[in-house]
């Protein structure tokens, strides 16, 4: 065998597994048929929060005068704001190369395949084909934007969130089908920096996997930056045929044409799972998805699969999680398998969103009997001294023994504070130890424990 171990794609799911592995004596190797990072470092988490803070930046500059500061008022250079995002990316990919060879951990660049029984094969950017043994393989190739049959994408006038980060010139105007984290937070930058944005969400609630009270919350915040959000509502078909894009949506009421310089779908993610080897090797899917159990072993020996392509939330710290369990279990440790119900899951536009655990629709359907606790930032002193108000902290608790359900925040920074939230639910933390756990003041997080204290009847700032 050349290796203990290979690992197909190098995004958060792929190169975490493959540091873990090297930690644990495992001789590896990793297989990368573009840029080390995968996805999120290149083309996703990463250059996306680069992009937007230039617009918070730009954002603060021109209401720089609500905190005392006389300014000439601002200005975008789009160009210089891409470069920088591109810049911030390239260096994390480069930290990821760092970080293989203090692990020594080979770096194979080709588009890797499963042949056979602890055979991997790569095909080679220069043509040649190579082939590498090993006694386990892990698939973790992640996923790309999804395509509907009527938005197909051209990469110029209906595009992806990678075509989203490398536009050549900033859009007059811009159509985002899909309110989902991708579609929200691309909303927000692009309206931040001057493009005349409308989002086409097909169910009633953007962010639709939020807590409902947290939707209508970012709905009218987003709508009084300038936002025009049409829920309800779905994309027909594009006309690119003239110099713009015109886009046919049907609504409640009707339908309506939407005139835009560029449509971006943003609807969700398609599994990188063809050409892999799979279907020769019998490796069962479904619906898109390798089957895998609670240690991400497919149904055949040696073969596992991690991040976009299982089970669960397809995100980046969910397949970095999946990857240090799978490769422990191979070690011949014994983690946990991870509790799919305490992932938090962010949208990093401004004000963020930033939630865990139960929605409170879902908690009465798993049949608890609930206290919810709530706590606005309007009555937080941090926020009013740095100007946030917006939003608030709203923590579900099971009415019998307190257990903490969920929590689902909207509001400055929130996505820092969702942790403690997560690391309480791992600890089986109560209502009432939150209340009684001492918060800073003055900061964002006794949000966390006025909330939970709001919920027992006990909040002091309200």
């Amino acid at each position: 065998m050349d290796y203990d171990l290979i690992v197909i794609g190098s995004g958060p799911g792929g190169y975490v597994a493959a540091i873990r592995a090297s930690q644990l004596g495992l001789k590896t190797a990793i297989v990368e048929k573009e840029s080390l990072g995968g996805i999120c470092l290149n083309w996703g988490c990463i250059p996306t929060k680069a992009l937007l803070k230039s617009a918070q930046v730009f954002d603060y500059i021109n209401h720089s005068a609500d905190y005392g500061i006389k300014t000439s008022g601002g200005e975008v250079d789009f160009e210089t704001v891409i470069k920088r995002s591109r810049g911030v990316a390239d260096g994390m990919s480069k930290g990821v190369q760092f970080l293989m060879k203090k692990n020594k951990i080979d770096v194979i660049i080709g588009y890797g395949s499963l042949k056979s029984k602890g055979v991997v094969t790569v095909k080679i950017a220069d043509g040649t084909v190579k082939d590498f043994t090993a006694k386990h393989i892990i698939l973790a190739t992640g996923g790309r934007s999804r395509e509907l049959p009527n938005l197909k994408q051209d990469g110029k006038k209906v595009i992806g969130y990678r075509q989203a980060m490398i536009l050549p010139e900033k859009p007059k105007s811009m159509v985002v089908v899909g309110s989902g984290a991708i579609g929200i937070e691309f909303a927000y930058f692009y309206n931040t920096i001057g493009t005349k944005v409308t989002v086409v969400e097909f169910l009633d609630n953007i962010v639709p996997l939020e807590d409902e009270e947290i939707s209508k919350g970012l709905l009218r915040i987003l709508k009084k930056q300038g936002i025009n959000i049409m829920t309800g509502s779905t994309v027909e078909s594009v006309d690119t045929n003239g110099e713009g894009c015109r886009v046919n949506v049907k609504t409640a009421t009707g339908n309506v044409v939407l005139e835009a310089d560029v449509v971006l779908s943003a609807i969700g993610i398609s599994t990188n799972i063809e050409g892999i080897g799979l279907e020769e090797n019998g490796v069962k899917t479904d619906k898109g998805k390798v089957l895998v159990d609670d240690y991400y072993q497919t149904n055949v020996e040696g073969v596992y699969a991690i991040g976009d392509i299982v089970k669960g939330q397809a995100l980046a710290h969910v397949a970095s999680a999946e990857g240090i369990i799978c490769v422990e279990k191979i070690a011949g440790h014994h983690p946990e398998p991870l509790n799919y119900n305490n992932i938090p899951g962010c949208t990093y536009c401004w004000p963020e969103v930033a939630s865990v655990g139960y929605t409170e629709k879902a908690a009465k359907e798993a049949g608890y009997e609930i206290k919810v606790g709530k706590f606005p930032f309007s009555a937080s002193g941090k926020a009013s001294a740095a100007g946030s108000k917006d939003g608030f902290v709203k923590l579900i608790f099971d009415a019998k023994y307190g257990e903490f359900l969920g929590a689902h925040m909207l509001g400055a920074n929130v996505t820092e504070m969702i942790a403690e939230v997560v690391t309480a639910r791992k600890l089986e933390t109560t209502g009432h130890e939150i209340i009684k756990s001492v918060h800073p003041h003055p900061t964002m997080s006794e949000a966390v424990m006025e909330a939970a204290a709001d919920a027992y009847g006990e909040v002091i700032h309200l």
